[in-house]
C-alpha cells in the first residue's frame, strides 16, 4: 500500500562548502506503489460484485493474497533506518498520527451518513475501513530498532503472529489483531537488501510469474465456495473465523509462504525505469486513504444497483474506474491541497534538537 516517510540520517560526511547531492528515487519502487495502491482501490471496488460472480470473486481473493503484503514488506524496507532519534520521532507524529486522527474522525463521521448510524461514535482506539494502516505502521516503525536487534527476527515475528490467531481475546483497540498478524511481512521488508529486490527482476522469475499467478488464480477459483476469503484480512483469530483455533498456527506459515510467493511475481513484472505514473508513487498514502470515501460512496449512492455492473462488462468498467480515481487522488494537485492535513510541519508543536549539528543532516526519504 504512498506511504509514510522513513528517515536516514548521513553522519561525519566531509566539510565542504555544500552538503553532497541527495540520492535521486528509485523509479522501481515509486512505480511498484502505484501499481499496489491501484490494486488496492481496485479491490475495494470489486467488493459488491463478488456475490454471484465466482470469477470476480476469484480474482479479489488472489489480489488480497498479496496487494497489502507487498505494501507492507516496501514499509518495511523504508523503515530498516528508524533508531527513534527526534526528527524520527516527529515524522512518526506528523507523518501517521496526525492523518490518523483527521481520518478517523473523517471516516466516522461519512459513515453516519452512509450507513445511516447517526449516533455512531468517534472513537480514536478502534480504526474505521482504511485508518487500521496508520495505526498498524506507527507500531511497527516503534519497535523496529528491536526487530533489528534481535536474533531470527522473521521466525519471532512468524510466531507472534501464530499465537495472535489463537486468542479471540485481542479486541479491536487499535486493531492490533490485524497490527500482528501482518508485522511477519513488516519485519521482512526490515531484513531485506537492494539485491533481495534485484533478484526478484530477473528475467527468468518474471518468465515464472506467469504460469504462477495463472495457477494461484486457478486455485483461487476453486477454494471461492471451499473457503472464507476472510483469511487474507488478517484481521481476526482463527475462532472469529468460525474454525479450530490450531488452524490459525497452520494457515499463518502456509499464507504467509503463498502471499511472499506472489508478491515476488508482482515485483517481478514492475518496471524499474521512470514512466507516467512514477511519480504517482510519492502519493499513494494520499490514494489510498481518499479512495475510500469515494468506494464508501458509490455503494450508498446506488452505483452497483444497475444489473450491467454485474456482467462481465459492468466488472471492467468498475476496474477502469477504480484505477482512474485512485490515480487522480495520487497527483501532485491533490497532494498540495491536503498537506497541511497529511504531512504537516506543526513546527509549534516540537522543541528544536539542542544536538542537532551541520554535520548531520536529516534527510527525508518518503517511501
Amino acid at each position: 500500500m504512498h506511504q509514510p516517510v522513513a528517515t536516514v540520517t548521513a553522519r561525519d560526511r566531509p566539510a565542504g562548502p555544500s552538503p553532497a547531492p541527495l540520492k535521486s528515487r528509485d523509479a522501481f519502487f515509486d512505480n511498484a506503489k502505484y501499481a499496489a495502491i491501484v490494486l488496492v482501490a481496485v479491490g475495494h471496488a470489486w467488493e459488491p460484485l463478488r456475490d454471484g460472480s465466482r470469477t470476480v470473486s476469484a480474482a479479489y481473493m488472489l489480489v488480497y493474497a498479496f496487494h497489502m503484503p507487498a505494501f507492507i514488506i516496501i514499509s518495511g524496507y523504508f523503515s530498516r533506518s528508524f533508531e527513534g532519534r527526534p526528527n524520527q520521532l516527529k515524522r512518526l507524529v506528523t507523518g501517521l498520527i496526525v492523518p490518523y486522527v483527521v481520518f478517523e474522525t473523517a471516516y466516522t463521521l461519512f459513515t453516519r451518513w452512509t450507513d445511516q448510524e447517526p449516533d455512531r461514535p468517534i472513537s480514536l482506539l478502534d480504526p474505521l475501513y482504511l485508518t487500521w494502516f496508520l495505526v498498524a505502521l506507527f507500531l511497527w516503525r516503534l519497535t523496529t530498532p528491536l526487530w533489528r536487534r534481535v536474533r531470527l527476527p522473521l521466525p519471532l515475528a512468524l510466531a507472534v503472529a501464530m499465537l495472535a490467531t489463537l486468542s479471540p481475546d485481542i479486541g479491536n483497540d487499535l486493531d492490533l489483531q490485524r497490527a500482528l498478524q501482518f508485522l511477519p511481512y513488516f519485519v521482512l521488508g526490515l531484513s531485506l537488501k537492494p539485491e533481495h529486490f534485484r533478484m526478484v527482476r530477473r528475467r527468468a522469475v518474471r518468465i515464472a510469474a506467469v504460469p504462477v499467478f495463472a495457477g494461484a488464480l486457478l486455485v483461487a477459483y476453486w477454494a471461492v465456495p471451499r473457503m472464507t476469503g476472510s483469511w487474507f484480512y488478517h484481521r481476526d483469530s482463527a475462532e472469529e473465523l468460525g474454525a479450530p483455533q490450531w488452524y490459525g498456527v497452520v494457515m499463518t506459515p502456509v499464507m504467509f509462504v503463498c502471499s511472499l510467493v506472489l508478491v515476488a511475481c508482482f515485483l517481478s513484472w514492475v518496471p524499474g525505469r521512470r514512466m507516467w505514473c512514477t511519480a504517482l508513487g510519492t502519493g499513494t498514502l494520499y490514494g489510498y486513504l481518499l479512495h475510500g470515501f469515494v468506494a464508501q460512496g458509490a455503494k450508498y449512492g446506488g452505483w452497483y444497483d444497475p444489473a450491467w455492473i454485474h456482467r462481465p462488462l459492468g466488472a471492467v468498467a468498475v476496474t477502469l474506474v477504480a484505477a482512474s480515481v485512485v490515480t487522480v487522488l495520487c497527483t501532485a494537485p491533490v497532494r498540495r491541497a491536503l498537506r497541511g492535513v497529511m504531512e504537516p510541519e506543526m513546527r509549534w508543536l516540537f522543541r528544536k534538537d539542542p544536538d542537532k549539528s551541520g554535520e548531520e543532516r536529516a534527510v527525508v526519504v518518503r517511501a
